[in-house]
């Protein structure tokens, strides 16, 4: 009984750490994110350090998983986000609240210096990514499944944190083909989509352009509803390996490729 409990609170844990569930701030400055506002604070505005620009938090989910490091370093003449992860798992949050029927795209740029021999993201043991973009979505739980339902509440019970009702990924896989669907192993309410994949964009600037609202659709087949925060992650914890990755601006867009709100600068 006792193994079967374990391995019931590893689940959890993994998949909590997978959907950006807990968080915990660390050398933080909050910034006032206005209603409907796609504006998510640029890296790029920042200095380089271990201070994040304000609107981002550091999160962690358990004190007995390990963190993967994030810093502000300078890449390419551009402050980014260097991401280092050694059987780790752990990322940066940003609390947004974006409608995807006026903000449909999402862009932002990101690098890999190699994969997770390891890895594979539709076997639950091995699921982990060198870099992951990842999108929460607001929405009414009592409409979940009865698995998912009792998934939901053995998360809340065991962590304090409430999962969010739907989790968009897009990851960096070792094999699935771009534009792969790859649903959770753990529950129907997460979904990846393959955004790059393999080793020949290995080492270089990668700059990604989605349709995250068609995506979504795609994936859980529903409208998508309001999002509530967009994250970032890089993570080796299943396979013990090391990785590291660079991301650099995230930004929503409307369908035309505009947007009508200026990002917030760097803090004073």
């Amino acid at each position: 009984m006792q193994s079967k409990r374990g391995s019931i609170h590893g689940m959890i844990v993994a998949l909590v750490a997978s959907v950006l569930s807990g968080c915990a701030s660390v050398n933080q400055v909050e910034r006032i994110v206005l209603p409907d506002s796609p504006a998510v604070s640029e890296f790029s505005g920042a200095k380089p350090g271990d201070v994040l620009p304000g609107g981002w938090r550091v999160w962690t989910m358990s004190r007995f998983k390990k963190s993967t490091d994030y810093r502000l370093v300078k890449d390419s003449g551009r402050t980014v986000i260097k991401a280092e992860a050694s059987g780790s798992a752990s990322g940066l949050v940003h609390d947004v609240r974006i409608d995807p029927r006026e903000f449909p795209i999402l862009k932002w740029r990101w690098k890999v210096d190699g994969l997770i021999a390891g890895a594979d993201n539709t076997q639950s043991r091995t699921e982990d990514s060198p870099a992951r973009i990842v999108i929460a979505f607001e929405g009414d739980v009592s409409k979940l499944d009865f698995d998912d339902s009792i998934f939901f509440t053995r998360v809340r019970m065991l962590t304090g944190y409430s999962m969010p009702y739907a989790t968009l990924m897009y990851i960096w896989e070792n094999k699935a083909s771009k534009g792969t669907v790859i649903p959770s192993r753990h529950t129907s309410r997460v979904q990846m989509v393959v955004a790059e994949s393999g080793n020949d964009a290995l080492g270089t600037w990668r700059e990604e352009s989605r349709n995250f609202y068609e995506d979504f659709k795609r994936a859980f087949g529903e409208e998508p509803p309001m999002i509530k925060s967009i994250g970032i992650m890089t993570d080796s914890d299943n396979t013990g390996e090391d990785v590291h990755a660079h991301y650099g601006d995230i930004s929503f867009l409307r369908a035309d490729g505009t947007q009508d709100h200026p990002l917030p600068g760097p803090l004073d």
